[in-house]
């Protein structure tokens, strides 16, 4: 019997590109540079002795040997990834504690989904959240107060990796009864005739908004000022006024009273990220979290945006890197 001397990197490598029939997608799935994934492609193929893709400049498609060994790679991944996961879950429950900080506008529809599956998986893991400012969140995972985080800042920190997993757009919160809830867009200088309300000068969000406003010389007076996006939306619910916040703040899913509508010119947005202690590998327990998160991640960036009324993460034009916020 012939020996297998190729490793695990090329296998994902060549079902990723075969996957996503890409090798800038795969490429940016795997975090790999593209000359990098076509190593690991060439060398699978050289040792297969086979050619498994058939690739130009504008096209990738499988052989009809790569068609073949794309089934047998996706089983052999999927047994592997069955077994991992075994180990990983009798790691986890003698860990027993997950601390993972966040930011409050993540922290109430997105977290919660992904902690369903995750309870459902490990349910002897208990899982501890520190839901603050991005400032806080940061400092947590330095400190290791946290595991990991969930925020928009740390791009520019060295004691932190952070692996942005979607952006989204700030939309304008307005109930469903408000004239401007059946509006495709608004601009921003249509607020002005508004009540609107918006974070305190302290907010990461805030300062995102007002750097995106000075740019355009177009300002929206606030009537309220709040300390946290959700007490935002508490007030629009009571119909106080109107308030731009983070796509991802709104539920998943249509909200009997909240809607969210896009804003335009300028178009703000955010990147939203883990962040963890650079150097410092994650217990099994709180990588399976980590990774559950990040594929949540990536799903929602896949979404589509939403018809006016609905409020479902979307995708969204890279934010502007950030420096340590509140």
């Amino acid at each position: 019997m012939a020996r297998i001397n190729f490793d695990l990197q090329e296998l994902q490598a060549f079902v990723a590109v075969a996957e996503r029939s890409s090798f800038r997608a795969a490429a940016e799935d795997l975090s790999l540079s593209q000359p990098a994934l076509s190593r690991r492609i060439e060398k699978l193929e050289s040792i297969l002795g086979a050619r498994l893709l058939d690739r130009s400049t504008r096209h990738v498609a499988l052989t009809n040997v790569g068609r073949m060994f794309l089934e047998h790679s996706r089983a052999a991944l999927d047994e592997l990834e069955g077994a991992v996961l075994g180990v990983s879950d009798l790691a986890a429950r003698r860990s027993g504690l997950v601390t993972v900080s966040c930011v409050p506008s993540a922290a109430y529809y997105f977290l919660p989904s992904v902690l369903r599956e995750f309870s459902a998986r490990y349910p002897r893991i208990r899982v501890k959240v520190i839901d603050e400012g991005a400032n806080t969140v940061l400092n947590a995972v330095i400190s290791g107060r946290a595991d990991f985080g969930i925020s928009f800042i740390g791009t520019q920190e060295t004691e932190v990796d952070f692996k942005a997993i979607f952006r989204e757009h700030f939309v304008l919160a307005v109930r469903n009864d408000h004239p401007l809830a059946a509006r495709r867009s608004v601009e921003w200088e249509e607020l002005a005739g508004e009540r609107f309300m918006t974070v305190d000068k302290d907010s990461g969000n805030r300062l995102l908004i007002d750097a995106a406003l000075a740019k355009s010389g177009k300002r929206a007076m606030s009537a309220f000022e709040v300390s946290h996006v959700l007490t935002l939306l508490g007030l629009v619910e009571a119909g106080l006024g109107v308030a731009a916040v983070p796509k991802l703040a709104l539920p998943l899913t249509t909200h009997p009273t909240l809607v969210g509508v896009p804003l335009l010119k300028p178009r703000v947005s955010r990147t939203l990220g883990l962040i963890a202690r650079h150097g410092r590998p994650l217990a099994p327990a709180a990588a399976a979290l980590y990774d559950m998160l990040r594929h949540a991640g990536r799903a929602a960036h896949r979404s589509p945006d939403p018809a006016p009324g609905a409020a479902t993460p979307g995708t969204a034009p890279a934010a502007r890197p950030a420096s340590r916020l509140k």
